[in-house]
């Protein structure tokens, strides 16, 4: 039943890892896989050829003691898990729902009058500042959907808009790792008391900026960021593009995400409570606003929070509720007397002793597997205490690594796309600036950590 329950984990993974050749969506092999592991799990612990452990170490096997309280302990683990997951998924809800009501207000339309030049170079450093910052608040994925979007309004030229987008997604992943709002994964180590706010900030900023600053200055001696480019950068059009409701729901939202790490850090309450208040807020806020000089009720729903929910993508929400609770079956069966994948851990450290390595290769792996349930495993895997270094490498690496490859992060994804880069295109041009910066800022990250 052991090798039933990797069977499944193994094949499901495959299938994601595959999405595009199959032409299944990553969403489906993701929640068969996580309903199929724990089913596995069950009838395997009911016959007696499985144990569990919970997070206290506590083992609990038909056959041994009370019969109720081993169906109890299965229970309790498993209500656990969906409960640890439960807060990540609310989490990104509530993100996602208030960036969608900032998009229906055309708020990120104001970004635009902040670009005011047709030099390439300065361009390149604009729109790198720009991805790096906005990742740090409101996600790497969503602000490399802003500033595609938002190349796309200066940029008239694909093939010269590829290179922008490719630096886009390698600035953005950067910019992601140093924030725990900034990432899907710094938000589960985040989430799950692994890293602090201010933890993350201090270690990291500084082995990001240098992802992003290396690879960003070698690429402005590249032929595609030589002279200017042909910018519509008129006032007329700027303004067209706005609403009334656009400054303020931009700052507004923006401000409550923001927010979310300070209330967590007053209340000392679980991360996602503070994101429902900041969403309740803004979404209070949509339901009064005036977006239009002559705004009538009739078109008040093309504004509304209920609109923002309906463009939320489910599919994402249900394949991290997928993969997680199948990374969490794996973490909660036990081989050797320890969950299965600290005993995967073990065996790691006993075969390559430095840990920085397993780190690096972990960063190299994530350009090819989906950091999600890389960081997902590792979770399970080690019991460092709280700002650890080994989670703030760890986070850094999954965040960054993926940028060596187009489809290695959700923001390389979305920008394949939105632009249809192709695949080898981006390993040709920019992937080497992505392993550059990926080694740059590990090399930062390690001699900082010994040093200081």
């Amino acid at each position: 039943m052991f090798a039933a329950v990797v069977l499944v984990f193994i094949l499901g993974y495959i299938a994601i890892v595959f999405e595009h050749p199959l032409k299944l969506d990553k969403t489906v092999p993701a929640v068969i896989m996580g309903a199929l592991t724990w089913a596995l799990l069950s009838i395997g612990f009911n016959m007696g050829d499985l144990s569990v452990i919970d997070t206290h170490d506590h083992l609990f096997q038909m056959g041994q003691g009370s019969e109720h309280d081993a169906h109890h302990g299965f229970s309790n683990t498993l209500l656990h898990h969906l409960g640890k997951t439960a807060e990540i998924l609310i989490f990104l809800i509530g993100a996602m729902t208030i960036v969608e009501i900032i998009d229906l207000h055309r708020g990120f339309e104001v970004l635009k009058g902040w670009v005011r030049t047709n030099n390439k170079k300065k361009l390149l450093w604009i729109l790198g500042a720009l991805a790096f910052i906005l990742s740090a608040i409101i996600d790497n994925l969503t602000a490399t959907i802003v500033l595609v979007t938002l190349l796309r309004k200066l940029i008239y030229k694909r093939e010269e808009r590829l290179w922008y987008a490719g630096m886009v997604v390698i600035a953005a992943n950067a910019g992601g790792a140093w924030s725990p709002i900034g990432d899907v994964t710094t938000t589960m180590l985040w989430i799950g008391e692994k890293v602090s706010t201010v933890g993350l900030l201090t270690k990291l900023v500084l082995p990001s900026i240098v992802c992003f600053v290396v690879p960003t200055f070698i690429a402005t001696f590249l032929p595609a960021f030589q002279g200017d480019i042909a910018i519509d950068t008129s006032k007329s059009d700027e303004k067209a593009g706005q609403l009334l409701s656009s400054r303020t729901m931009l700052f507004l939202g923006l401000g409550g995400i923001v927010f979310v790490p300070i209330f967590k850090t007053l209340t000392h309450l679980p991360p996602y409570m503070g994101m429902m208040l900041s969403m309740g807020v803004v979404w209070l806020v949509s339901e009064y606003i005036h977006p239009e000089e002559d705004f009538t009720e009739e078109r008040k729903h093309l504004y509304s929070a209920h609109k923002a929910l309906s463009r939320i993508e489910m599919s994402s929400i249900l394949f991290f509720l997928g993969i997680l609770m199948a990374v969490a079956a794996l973490e909660s069966l036990v081989v050797g007397g320890v969950g299965s994948l600290r005993y995967l851990a073990q065996g790691l450290q006993d075969a390559i002793p430095n840990q920085d390595v397993v780190i690096i290769l972990l960063g190299f792996m994530s350009a090819i597997i989906d950091n999600v349930p890389l960081v997902a495993a590792s979770m399970g895997m080690y019991n460092q205490p709280l700002d650890d270094n080994l989670w703030h490498f760890i986070a850094f690496a999954a965040g960054t690594g993926g940028s060596m490859l187009i489809i290695g992060s959700a923001a390389g994804v979305a920008a394949m796309g939105m632009e249809k880069i192709d695949f080898i295109w981006y390993f040709k041009k920019l992937g080497w600036l992505a392993l550059i910066g990926f080694l740059s800022g590990s090399a930062v990250f390690v001699l900082v950590s010994q040093h200081v």
